[in-house]
């Protein structure tokens, strides 16, 4: 049973005045007043006996505590939402066939979860599924063997094809946790360890090293990232990946430290896309699912992982 005092408010107001560190933002995001919030933040911090957050720092900052209990509440609330989200399930009944794909990059949670509520709404369809990577995804498209797809925008305008950005995903560096020491002095040490070129990540990262001039070892080249991944844990090296491909690598984590790019920086965009002889409110409707999970299942728990990631890591509606 939860402490008298502890509400599903409380939490929702402690989430958002964590993320911003201000009461007139908490306030904003809540839809209360801030005397509101702050009274908000006086019931739950009595009702648990310690001090969440440092009140006479501005911004506010988290006490250990504060850090701690965050985690569990963003976990809290995530599964609350997506509940919620899963109640109101996409009305697809009326279709008699889909085909989509999706990027890879969603296949420990997002795609397990979307194939469910599919599964619940197309009733009398004939129903595919593809994972693999954007490449392959778009390829699949542009063939017209996919009617809708999820993957990463390469930023070209193809033709009968309408686009919906999802999430902004940025580049992060990924290095062994047993390295234990700053980015720059990673990329000095220890080789990169890049994706395979004939991926598209594998040439995002290309192109963004040779703007900034940076001439590095590239003698290995890794098609799987589950394999780069497990590499860097070993301590064979440092890789470009995406925030969400290190959300992916769950099981490397303990192994793994990840930073910010030490120069400039670098993101990319996922989208859903649809042929343009599907009907606008088909793509609409999976798009909005679309985003509802990945904010809960992928993008709060990075946040809660790695706070600099808030401002970078988000949907995009």
């Amino acid at each position: 049973m939860l402490p008298k005092g502890v509400t599903l408010r409380g939490l929702e107001v402690f989430e958002a005045l964590a993320r911003s560190g201000a009461v007139a933002q908490a306030a904003q995001a809540t839809g209360l007043s801030q005397p509101a919030v702050s009274q908000q933040m006086k019931n739950l911090e009595a009702a648990l006996g310690v001090a969440l957050v440092d009140h006479s720092k501005r911004p506010m900052q988290l006490t250990p505590a504060g850090r701690s209990f965050l985690a569990r509440t963003e976990t809290v609330l995530a599964q609350l939402r997506l509940a919620q989200s899963e109640l109101t399930v996409m009305d697809l009944t009326h279709l008699s066939t889909l085909s989509l794909g999706i990027i890879d990059d969603f296949d420990n949670d997002l795609t397990p979860r979307l194939a469910t509520l599919l599964a619940d709404s197309l009733t009398r369809c004939r129903f595919r599924l593809v994972s693999a990577p954007s490449h392959e995804i778009a390829a699949a498209l542009r063939a017209g063997h996919l009617h809708v797809a999820v993957a990463a925008s390469t930023g070209e305008v193809f033709e009968n094809v309408t686009e919906f950005p999802l999430v902004r995903d940025p580049f992060i560096l990924v290095a062994p946790r047993a390295a234990d020491t700053t980015a720059e002095e990673v990329m000095q040490r220890l080789p990169l360890l890049r994706y395979d070129n004939d991926q598209l990540i594998g040439r995002q990262v290309a192109a963004h090293l040779a703007r900034q001039q940076l001439e590095l070892d590239g003698r290995f080249e890794i098609g799987s990232h589950p394999a780069l991944m497990a590499l860097v844990a070993r301590g064979m090296g440092w890789s470009l990946t995406t925030a969400l491909g290190y959300m992916r690598s769950t099981r490397f984590h303990q192994d793994l430290v990840a930073h910010p790019l030490p120069f400039a920086p670098l993101s990319r965009t996922i989208s859903l896309f649809a042929g343009a002889d599907w009907s606008d409110e088909v793509p609409r409707e999976v798009a909005r699912t679309v985003r509802r999970l990945v904010q809960e299942l992928m993008i709060a728990p990075a946040h809660a992982q790695l706070p600099w990631l808030q401002e970078d890591l988000r949907v995009i509606d």
